[in-house]
Formats: C-alpha cells, sequence, structure tokens
C-alpha cells in the first residue's frame, strides 16, 4: 500500500489520470497464471516427438508410415501413442480412407496450425542458442 492507501497499481493510474506517467509492475501474484499456461503447454508439447510430429504434418497431411520414416528412431507403439494424444488435444485429425487398401492419414486442425509459428520461433531460438547436435 502507498502512503495514501491505495494498492501501488491504484496509485500508477491515479498518477496517469493526473498526468504522471505510469510504470506498471508485475507481481508473483500476477505471473503465475502464465507461468502456470507455460508449464501446462509444456507438459503436453515436451513430451519427446509431439513437436517433430507437429512439424512434419505442417508440410501437410501423412500416414502413419510416411511419419514413422520422416522423424526415424520412433518405435511404432510410441509413435501410435503420440497420434492419439495429439487427436485427443485436437491439434491433429486422424481421418481413415475405406479401401482396399485402407488409409489412415493424419494432418493439423486449425489449433495445430495456430501452434505453427511458435514452434518455428522455438526451433529458429534452438539453430541460434543451442549447439549443434550430431544427427
Amino acid at each position: 500500500m502507498t502512503e495514501s492507501g491505495a494498492q501501488p497499481a491504484e496509485a500508477a493510474q491515479a498518477r496517469a489520470a493526473a498526468g504522471g506517467a505510469a510504470v506498471r509492475t508485475t507481481t508473483a501474484d500476477e505471473c503465475a497464471p502464465n507461468a502456470a499456461m507455460l508449464a501446462r503447454a509444456f507438459s503436453f508439447l515436451g513430451k519427446r516427438w509431439n513437436a517433430m510430429i507437429l512439424g512434419q504434418l505442417s508440410d501437410g497431411p501423412a500416414g502413419f508410415r510416411d511419419l514413422s520414416r520422416a522423424i526415424g528412431g520412433i518405435s511404432d507403439p510410441v509413435l501410435s501413442g503420440r497420434l492419439a494424444d495429439l487427436t485427443a488435444g485436437g491439434l491433429i485429425d486422424r481421418t481413415v480412407s475405406e479401401g482396399p487398401p485402407l488409409a489412415v492419414s493424419y494432418q493439423l486442425t486449425e489449433r495445430g496450425g495456430a501452434l505453427m509459428p511458435a514452434l518455428e520461433q522455438i526451433a529458429a531460438w534452438a539453430r541460434d542458442n543451442l549447439p549443434a547436435a550430431s544427427c
């Protein structure tokens, strides 16, 4: 509280209304929702392979085998589980085309596509700031 009994944010607003410059300060309580949202996002997106699957699907729809070959190193059971997670999260759609032969393909949803600019920024940051990994 300030000398006038107002909370700091209220005092800043009062100064701004009186023609003074308001300085916005952020409290730990105000940061908590952002930190919680980041933790929530990375608990889902941070699962190994999820971002790579989304990145592959940013080029267009792909089948299970196409994804498996493109990503490399991911086992079929893990890929299947990650695809199910991403589908349940509303980031990708699973489409079954009646055969013969029966074909299953995956593609980004609008929600998944909206995530791509953020993933591209993370990839650019990694390229610029992390040591190169050997393939």
